[in-house]
């Protein structure tokens, strides 16, 4: 018996991806990640950027920034579900394709919409929710961007982990810019979607938290 019920466990393991293989996908996500770039660039070269140019890769750089946020906050619920830990090496590059695509689409927007003027965004900043939303998503992905290194992590110790569970609210924040934004055009498709798929990566997250407080409560109750 006790072979028996050791031979799935093996097989289970030899199907897992070692961290090395798991490594070894990572120059294709890394393609995979340029995709959108890459179709802009042959968009312009083939006049297909619409017929305002500079609005379409502000909104399509947003919406590819939530679509990678997304897979970012898919990678731990996956490698679970699919029992593959070396699933946790891609997380890192995608959370950064989230802030490269979240850094150009902040910069069309300055560029193209304010000029670079400090006091134009300042007052779109002030008289646009949808804009205050956006920043307050920003500043802290920024953050996360900055201390992703193992550097950071040995630095910052336990506060890294802490730290780094502000994506949660950033993807939470961003659906809400987004929604302010398709709003005004009454769109809300797309809104729904990604809405959809963040709340359940948050639920994902919260409702096996909370079990395991009830349950520390309980013990201590006890």
């Amino acid at each position: 018996m006790r072979a028996a019920s050791a031979a799935p466990r093996r097989q289970g393991a030899a199907a897992r991806w070692s961290p090395r293989q798991a490594g070894r996908a990572k120059p294709l996500l890394f393609l995979l990640g340029l995709f959108p770039a890459a179709r802009w660039i042959w968009l312009g070269l083939n006049d297909g950027l619409t017929a305002n140019p500079p609005e379409f890769l502000i909104r399509s750089s947003g919406v590819w920034a939530l679509a990678a946020l997304c897979l970012t906050l898919a990678v731990s619920p996956l490698r679970r579900l699919l029992d593959q830990p070396a699933l946790l090496r891609w997380r890192r590059m995608l959370g950064l394709f989230a802030f490269f695509y979240t850094a150009l689409h902040v910069w069309a927007w300055a560029y193209w919409e304010r000029g670079w003027s400090a006091a134009s965004m300042w007052a779109d900043i002030m008289q646009r929710p949808f804009v205050l939303i956006g920043v307050a998503a920003v500043v802290p992905m920024a953050a996360l961007a900055l201390t992703s290194t193992r550097g950071w992590m040995v630095r910052l110790g336990r506060g890294w982990q802490a730290l780094h569970r502000l994506v949660y609210p950033i993807a939470a924040l961003s659906v809400w810019h987004f929604w302010l934004i398709r709003a005004g055009k009454n769109n809300f498709a797309e809104v729904y979607v990604y809405g959809a798929i963040v709340a359940a990566l948050l639920l994902w997250r919260a409702v096996p938290a909370l079990r395991r407080r009830r349950s520390a409560q309980a013990g201590g109750g006890g």
